[in-house]
């Protein structure tokens, strides 16, 4: 089972490359997304892949009866859903904006937006 976990892990890496180094900004949004959720499911596929009991114990004892599952990768995965979706609608509203100054969603386009008599940034420090 882990083998498929990891053939689809590679799989959505490829995928999010992919659609970042697209010039259209919806695609790299796009490609965001799936970053997210690709490094979700290897933090997910790298805590083991178990069946074991909720990691609850139960108040009469002190520790747990048998075998249970690793917590660790679930509040790491729930914690990186909720940074990579506040980093996605942050990269959403700057994309709308791009959007509405520019006209464009294709990088080169906006890039071609700059004043054509303007200096040229610092090439060195």
């Amino acid at each position: 089972m882990e083998t498929g976990f990891t053939f689809a892990v590679a799989v959505f890496f490829a995928a999010s490359f992919y659609l970042l180094m697209s010039r259209r900004i919806v695609r790299m949004l796009l490609g965001v997304a799936i970053l997210g959720n690709a490094t979700n499911l290897l933090i997910f596929t790298a805590g083991r892949l178990t069946r074991g009991s909720p990691p609850v114990i139960p108040p009469e004892a002190s520790m747990p009866a048998g075998a249970i599952a690793n917590p660790l990768p679930q509040a790491l995965i729930l914690t990186a859903i909720v940074i990579s979706f506040s980093f996605f609608a942050f990269l959403l509203v700057l994309a709308y904006r791009a959007n509405q100054e520019t006209g464009h969603d294709d990088v080169d386009a906006m890039r071609l937006a700059e004043p054509k008599h303007s200096p040229l940034p610092p090439e060195g420090y």
